[in-house]
């Protein structure tokens, strides 16, 4: 078995004559390659004349044509003469149509925006954003009044299908997620409480925070990463496939067969799964009062009976069932408005989750103004 020759390295070797400044190319110039900068090769003090040798010259490729423009432009500035010996007629030709082209500047960094593009550009991306999803809501509207009429495209094996996929399926990471909040909870709570002989308290700190607030928020911000965003990514998928475009054409409402479904599988689902937990929370709290705070657990539990009464239960359960109808309008508006590209994919899961996650924030602020003007 032959193995073939390595190829000579591109070099230039320099040596003087008088005040002309010789250079003698030799090797194999290519661009894959690492070849001699004309900069290192010129030494003070600067020739009055240059002459490029290609005595020794191998194979070459634009390598060789970008050195001769390098030289020529030095040549040019410092006033010597340039002269070209033995050197392929292709190369100088080449390293001409080079020097044509002109340099590009280096990029300037632009300033600060602004103020009043910034803030109508904001305007309007809002406004779009309110219209898209009036607009998604409107279709739902539309879509539940041909449901009851009997009008509607509507499967319920699809819809069975995502109440597993978002119920049963997140049972692990909510149960897990809401553990630890209650966990987390009672132990802050102990230690200040601690302080005052009050630790029984605790039970009532961790079943008012974890069923009024905590146990509905954690689930619906573990569904809106998951359940939303894979909402999204289906549907998004779906456009870029032309699948949507496709059931359009035969006289299938999108609205109906792919939105319906999930949005009515969340907002059935979502309760029980607050429910569940802010059992798992309440149960995380009493662990604690029974491990660090020597409390019973009887006497936790009782204490937790007195504290909750059903208006709390229920104010959960309505924040619950309207975070669900909020991750599910969040999921199906960015996979429907999404690009149709692969890149369009993530970015419509990105945003669902990040959208979700703020109306379930801001529902949650304007759900605890209302439930205070009406004292429950």
């Amino acid at each position: 078995m032959t193995t073939a020759a390595s190829q000579p390295a591109a070099r230039a070797e320099t040596s003087r004559e008088g005040d002309t400044l010789v250079v003698r190319l030799g090797g194999d110039w290519q661009l894959t390659a690492a070849w001699p900068v004309w900069s290192k090769l010129v030494a003070e003090p600067s020739p009055a004349r240059v002459r490029l040798q290609g005595d020794g010259l191998g194979a070459w490729d634009s390598s060789l044509a970008l050195f001769i423009r390098e030289a020529r432009a030095w040549c040019e500035a410092n006033g010597a003469a340039l002269k070209l010996v033995d050197l392929p007629a292709g190369a100088d030709r080449l390293a001409q149509e080079l020097a044509k082209k002109p340099v590009k500047p280096p990029l300037q960094p632009h300033g600060l925006p602004d103020l009043f593009a910034f803030v109508g550009k904001a305007t309007f991306k809002t406004w779009s954003e309110i219209k898209d999803i009036a607009w998604l809501v409107g279709e739902c509207a539309f879509s539940v009044m041909r449901f009851f009429r009997g009008r509607a495209q509507f499967r319920w094996s699809d819809c069975l299908v995502e109440m597993q996929e978002c119920g049963a399926m997140v049972l692990p990471i909510v149960g897990l997620i809401s553990f630890l909040v209650g966990i987390i909870m009672a132990y802050q709570g102990a230690v200040q409480l601690r302080q005052f002989g009050a630790d029984v308290y605790v039970a009532d700190l961790v079943g008012l925070s974890v069923v009024r607030e905590m146990g509905p928020m954690m689930a619906a911000i573990v569904l809106a990463g998951r359940t939303g965003a894979a909402f999204a990514a289906t549907l998004a998928t779906m456009k870029a496939n032309e699948e949507i475009d496709a059931l359009e054409t035969l006289g299938v409402t999108p609205i109906d067969f792919l939105v319906m479904p999930r949005l009515a599988a969340l907002f059935v689902m979502m309760p029980l799964l607050a429910v569940y937990s802010n059992f798992l929370g309440i149960l995380g709290g009493m662990v604690i009062s029974w491990s660090i705070l020597d409390i019973p657990t009887s006497l936790y539990w009782a204490e937790t009976k007195t504290i909750i009464d059903l208006s709390d239960l229920s104010t959960g359960l309505i924040k619950a069932a309207t975070f669900g109808l909020i991750i599910g309008l969040s999921g199906c508006l960015r996979g429907l408005k999404s690009d149709r590209s692969a890149a369009g994919v993530g970015q419509a899961a990105t945003s669902a989750v990040v959208t979700g996650i703020l109306l379930i924030i801001v529902s949650d602020a304007v759900y605890a103004v209302i439930f205070n003007a009406l004292g429950w």
